[in-house]
């Protein structure tokens, strides 16, 4: 088995209407498809894979449990970005041979990384 890329990733959220507000507004995800009224899971495409929120009470969130790398098209302007919107990194930024990166939490306590490769 060849893993190739990241196709789906989903994230156990307790509050819809904070995670949205997050992931929307904040980082500027678009869903993919309508959102309904009250939804329990919403999808994001994101380059050739899939970021999805989802609040369902038998998968309960978890500060440890799940992290995600967003590649950026602009290292320098994604840092401030999130800083303007108090944002804390908890590791980072850093640079490495090949990249940049920086990890930070969601409103939920997911871990969250932003990327940029060389």
């Amino acid at each position: 088995m060849k893993i190739k890329e990241i196709t789906f990733v989903c994230c156990a959220v307790g509050d819809m209407s904070r995670a949205r507000a997050f992931y929307e507004s904040i980082l500027g995800l678009k869903p993919n498809a309508p959102v309904g009224q009250d939804p329990y899971c919403i999808e994001y495409d994101v380059g050739a894979g899939t970021f999805a929120i989802e609040r369902n009470p038998d998968w309960p969130v978890s500060p440890d449990g799940m992290s995600v790398t967003f590649e950026v098209e602009d290292f320098d302007a994604a840092v401030r970005h999130l800083r303007d919107h108090d944002v804390a990194f908890f590791l980072g930024p850093t640079e490495t041979k090949v990249c940049h990166w920086a990890a930070f939490r969601d409103p939920d306590g997911n871990r969250l990384v932003i990327h940029k490769r060389k």
